[in-house]
């Protein structure tokens, strides 16, 4: 990939000239200009795009003057129409509920009852009593119903099953437009009766007329099965059937195309009520939408620079992510190259390393030999001259034989992968066992140690030995990094399902980012004098070893913080 893009880079470079150096940030800079000034140059894409920007803005325009406009108008008259419907239900029924059977039953309790309705509710024609066997029982209007038997209509059998009715608009023997409201109340003693009122459908022409419709747009009523409830302007007249299809069953108001009758194509906006199963439609000629896309037409010049402004967008988007892609090619080019050096440098201090502890270990082993042979012959010695003395001196000189072998152990364990002793531990125990090593210079230079150890951490199986060096190293660089009085906090926590992890954060002088580069390389050190530059290229091997990763953060005057992820399984069974 990184070959690719070199080729792709040299070749571009023979077309447009890099007046920069190749190691110099500006290079991407001059890269992405050449880039856009190339693809903008070559590029036709705005004639192409004319019918695809025209396309869109024909529908921005009949979404914008003719689409949601209509949806509105529709929906809230919908509304209106269901508004009025509810208040004369609700009033028949709360009469129903509100006055008894023998009540309703009075001529002239009836008769005061409905001249109250008409006052307060606008299209009550009349209101009539029926009892269980389906017979007027009482009845005030115009007409003379009373005694009437209604038991074997339709609506009859349909309010007994549902409890209230609203009809379709019907002419009947009155000759005009009107429709019933029928209650049925069910008394505590279990008796049946149905009160029944008509409603003068004038209320719907006005409603149909508030909405304002110029002279060649349509509104009407229909029933689901397309029988006209109101009179239309240009399609016929009540309960004729619509030549108009009726829309699929939404009760959100939607706007669908068709062609009327007389040949004209249409815009039809509808809503279905929720009860009764009317359907509001408003049909708008489309030639008023003509309109408007032929004064889009005359625009065409300003889409054309538009459409170029676009293409240049989308060129300069795509530049940048390619440059971006092309530059953090290279910076992960210049991470391996570096991590390449690194392990380099490692494999050859290991090898000196290795060599040094065996040249260190031959000797440590005869001097332990011939000073444990010295031990035995005094203790065989009963009367051996300062025997006490002697003993004594011999055992300080195997101590200090098994400290030099504990350091060039700890030497090999860097030169090559030794055999790690995996145990199942704690990781805080640890780091109390680390910290008792260190609590007496803290207390010296009054170094505030701040724990936030994660209760419940989960045990991890690692090498604690090892383990106690990384911790012990990584300390020793915060305690050196920091002033007297400083800080330095360690914190755990459970990382993720496979990891737990370990931070140490001190309040010193930190790093710059070149120092960070370099900070994990033998022999580097910024203790002048007294530094080896080892400790931390033997933790990041340490680390990577028991199958974890280090990582560091730092900025000058604001400290330091390291951070290493441990796994929760031995190595071997850590998933890559």
């Amino acid at each position: 990939m990184v070959d690719k893009l070199e080729r792709f880079k040299r070749g571009l470079g023979g077309f447009f000239s890099f007046e920069v150096d190749e190691e110099s940030p500006q290079r991407y800079d001059v890269l992405r200009r050449n880039l856009m000034i190339l693809m903008v140059l070559v590029t036709f894409v705005p004639l192409l795009l004319m019918a695809g920007i025209n396309y869109h803005e024909y529908r921005s325009v009949l979404q914008k003057e003719i689409v949601t406009p209509l949806r509105g108008l529709v929906n809230k008259t919908k509304h209106s129409f269901e508004l009025f419907l509810a208040e004369r239900v609700s009033a028949v029924s709360f009469i129903a509920r509100a006055y008894p059977y023998e009540e309703l039953a009075d001529p002239q309790r009836l008769n005061r009852i409905f001249n109250v309705m008409k006052q307060e509710f606008t299209g009550f024609v009349d209101l009539g009593l029926i009892d269980a066997n389906g017979v007027q029982v009482n009845y005030v209007g115009p007409y003379d119903l009373k005694g009437k038997d209604y038991s074997e209509q339709g609506w009859y059998h349909e309010v007994r099953v549902r409890g209230t009715y609203v009809s379709d608009v019907f002419m009947g023997y009155r000759r005009f437009p009107h429709l019933v409201i029928a209650v049925e109340q069910l008394t505590d003693r279990g008796d049946r009766w149905i009160l029944r009122a008509t409603i003068d459908t004038q209320r719907f022409h006005e409603l149909i007329a508030s909405m304002g419709l110029d002279p060649e747009s349509d509104a009407f009523l229909v029933n689901r099965e397309g029988v006209f409830q109101t009179p239309s302007r240009f399609y016929g007249g009540v309960l004729s059937q619509c030549p108009l299809p009726v829309p699929r069953v939404s009760y959100q108001a939607d706007v669908i195309e068709a062609v009327d009758p007389n040949g004209r194509p249409v815009f039809v906006a509808y809503a279905h009520l929720v009860h009764p199963g009317f359907v509001l439609m408003v049909v708008k000629p489309r030639a008023q939408v003509l309109q408007a896309w032929t004064t889009l037409k005359s625009e065409l010049l300003l889409l054309f620079f538009g459409g170029t402004a676009l293409i240049f967008l989308v060129v300069y988007k795509l530049t940048g992510i390619l440059v971006r892609k092309i530059r953090e090619a290279d910076e992960r080019r210049e991470a391996a190259f570096r991590e390449m050096q690194h392990h380099h440098k490692l494999s050859s201090i290991g090898r000196l390393a290795a060599g040094v502890a065996h040249e260190i270990n031959n000797p440590l082993a005869i001097i332990n030999e011939k000073a444990g042979l010295m031990k035995d012959i005094i203790e065989h010695t009963p009367d051996f001259p300062k025997r006490e003395k002697f003993l004594a001196l011999v055992q300080a000189i195997l101590q200090s034989v098994d400290r030099c072998r504990n350091i060039t152990h700890r030497l090999l364990g860097f030169a090559r992968r030794m055999d790690v002793q995996i145990e199942v531990l704690d990781l805080n125990d640890v780091i109390g066992e680390v910290l008792g090593f260190l609590e007496k210079e803290a207390l010296y230079r009054n170094i505030d140690l701040r724990l936030q150890l994660a209760e419940n951490l989960p045990r991890i199986a690692s090498d604690r030995g090892q383990l106690q060096q990384v911790l012990l190293n990584i300390l020793n660089n915060a305690f050196a990094a920091v002033d007297d009085g400083g800080i330095v906090s360690i914190t755990t926590w459970d990382a993720d399902l496979d990891r737990v992890a370990v931070s140490i954060q001190d309040n010193g002088h930190g790093m710059n980012q070149e120092t960070l580069k370099h900070i994990f390389e033998p022999f580097f050190t910024t203790k002048k004098g007294y530094g080896t530059g080892l400790g931390l290229p033997i933790t990041y091997g340490i680390v990577k070893k028991l199958g974890g990763c280090i990582e560091v953060q730092s900025e000058e005057g604001r400290g330091t913080t390291f951070t290493v992820y441990l796994p929760k399984k031995p190595p071997e069974f850590t998933k890559e």
